[in-house]
């Protein structure tokens, strides 16, 4: 299923269900992107989830990996917790986004997504370790075939394209979550897609609305209920000529599946 030139996705753990419950789903919504959790497939029972996953007839967009010892209770949080940010943390993390990479060719996938955590040129001795660290994903990515996309939304845009140029990594681009962008309180998304578009590969369509309490978290809302501006967004998508995935994500709320298959509707419609 298409809007515009994009292929409309899920992401998977949006759904909080099984593969195969997944699977009826998004046949029901005849959506065949998706944007897939790998987390599972390097636990105990990984080699069932990465069977349950190939008996699907999905086209996986990207692969994702996140850490459990991440901590999104609130903004101050994160900022500590997220990503490859703590070194306490760095050869568990490091270890597994090596695993993933494997995984992620081993499904024939070309991207594998990571919430790589804050971005903080103000500190000399921080911002060092972030690009040491991410250069090491990025070779690690394109020694197995793979390009790694961060996710945005946690830093400026400005702030990230910096932090590419500087990187200049060809394995390295970007998953770019408008949403994101709003419930950090940074930029307004449309203004930071067209900056950030050369690295974009990958697009969540997911919306909030921001937070009138600076320090605290915006509120996420279904697609189009919030304040990305949606039929500007996906404007500007076309005239950058986007052509990848578009892959809703919704991760709040009670009525996750209904508020998906809104999403697609919506998207079909444009």
């Amino acid at each position: 299923m298409k809007s515009g030139n994009c292929s409309i996705g899920v992401c998977s753990w949006s759904f909080q269900k099984s593969v195969e419950e997944i699977g009826a789903l998004m046949t029901a919504m005849n959506v065949e992107h998706i944007h897939l959790a790998l987390a599972p497939a390097l636990g105990a029972d990984g080699k069932a989830y990465m069977e349950a996953v190939k008996r699907q007839n999905w086209t996986i967009s990207s692969t994702m990996l996140h850490f459990d010892y991440e901590d999104y209770s609130s903004l101050d949080a994160i900022k500590v917790t997220g990503g490859i940010a703590p070194d306490d943390k760095w050869p568990m993390a490091s270890t597994a986004f090596v695993k993933a990479c494997a995984l992620t060719a081993e499904l024939g996938v070309a991207f594998i997504s990571l919430h790589v955590g804050f971005l903080d040129h103000t500190d000399a001795a921080y911002a060092k370790k972030f690009y040491d660290r991410v250069r090491f994903l990025g070779d690690a990515a394109k020694a197995a075939g793979v390009t790694l996309l961060m996710e945005t939304g946690q830093e400026s845009a400005e702030d990230l394209k910096h932090f590419l140029v500087t990187l200049n990594h060809p394995n390295v681009m970007l998953n770019f979550d408008p949403a994101n962008m709003i419930l950090y309180n940074k930029d307004e998304p449309i203004e930071a897609l067209k900056i950030l578009a050369p690295w974009i590969r990958h697009v969540h369509a997911k919306d909030a609305v921001r937070t009138k309490v600076n320090g605290t978290w915006g509120s996420e809302v279904p697609w189009g209920d919030g304040e990305v501006n949606v039929f500007a967004f996906l404007n500007a998508l076309r005239e950058l000529r986007f052509e990848g995935t578009l892959a809703i994500e919704r991760e709040a709320g009670t009525q996750r599946v209904k508020d998906i298959a809104q999403a697609v509707r919506r998207l079909a419609a444009f």
